[in-house]
């Protein structure tokens, strides 16, 4: 029986890990990353595919740094046929790579050659992308740069955000990889290599991409918007204080005033001057050292004094 070590971390991995014990092949261990601090009150977490490995009764193990630890030693001396990663979050080592007889394959959540890199799902929704898919690839040395084995693709729909679209491209990795595995292992299946002229990167998101810029479009704002929610959530400053921006949606206006003007309060959303003459309308956001909180509960709280003309920096 075919011998298999799976490394992958968030969420989206796990229902693959899953997949691969229903279908009944010899996963011999989980390699995840170190649990860590989340939340406010920074309790420390373990990763999900850690909890789906615990579930499932499986050895995990948990580098803080794959090259040169004893965490590789412990992975080599397994000796697998074949390593599947999915979100793993760290570069596999060559001596690594070179291990398996069957190689070392990768689900991403992209369309390859098309965003490489640690967050395709945020940035193909920022960029206003209306498809994308679930790449099985080879791993080589370099980033996500290795022979496609199969693709499938999926569009993104208006109301997409981040946290959909990882469940929709998790289901598509899992039937993608059920699919793909067969030939994987009986060396049969095809290998395409990537046409570099075509790479993009989606490197992880930095905190400055996360800041909202009042002069970019209404459109521009709300994927940028849905692109970062429900992590690590879009903000932007009033009063020298910052909001966090978690749902809004784009609506037309006549008014010319400065991108970031409040234009518009109801009783339960405000609008926001944006830079092409249209506007955001805000639903959900959390105020500094606040939970998050519909428009309608900040606008009778935390927010009752803000008035048309105020301004988001």
């Amino acid at each position: 029986m075919t011998s298999i070590i799976f490394m992958g971390t968030p969420a989206f991995s796990a229902p693959i890990l899953r997949m691969l014990v229903e279908e009944g092949y010899k996963v011999k261990a989980v390699v995840t990353q170190p649990d860590r601090p989340v939340g406010r009150k920074k309790v420390l977490t373990a990763p999900p595919v850690k909890e789906e490995a615990i579930q499932l009764g499986l050895p995990v193990i948990q580098p803080n740094k794959l090259k040169g630890s004893d965490e590789l030693k412990q992975i080599i001396a397994l000796k697998p046929d074949l390593i599947i990663t999915a979100a793993f979050g760290q570069i596999l080592p060559k001596e690594l790579l070179d291990v398996p007889d069957l190689g070392c394959i990768n689900v991403h959540a992209s369309l390859l050659p098309s965003y490489r890199g640690g967050a395709p799902i945020h940035q193909a929704i920022i960029d206003g992308q209306t498809k994308t898919g679930v790449t099985i690839m080879y791993m080589e040395e370099k980033l996500d740069a290795g022979d496609i084995i199969s693709q499938s693709e999926i569009p993104i729909e208006h109301t997409d955000d981040t946290g959909l679209l990882f469940e929709k491209l998790s289901a598509v990795g899992c039937d993608l990889l059920k699919e793909t595995l067969p030939s994987i292992i009986a060396k049969e299946n095809n290998r395409t290599k990537q046409d570099d002229s075509q790479v993009t990167f989606a490197k992880n998101i930095s905190r400055d991409q996360e800041r909202i810029d009042w002069n970019n479009s209404a459109l521009q704002l709300h994927n940028q918007i849905r692109g970062l929610h429900p992590w690590p959530v879009a903000y932007t400053t009033i009063d020298g204080q910052v909001t966090k921006i978690w749902k809004a949606n784009t609506i037309s206006t006549q008014t010319n005033e400065k991108p970031g003007t409040v234009v518009e309060i109801e009783s339960d959303y405000f609008v926001v001057q944006t830079g092409q003459s249209d506007a955001i309308r805000i639903n959900e956001l959390q105020p500094a050292g606040k939970k998050k909180m519909s428009a309608e509960d900040y606008l009778r709280g935390v927010g009752s004094k803000l008035r048309i003309g105020d301004t988001f920096e």
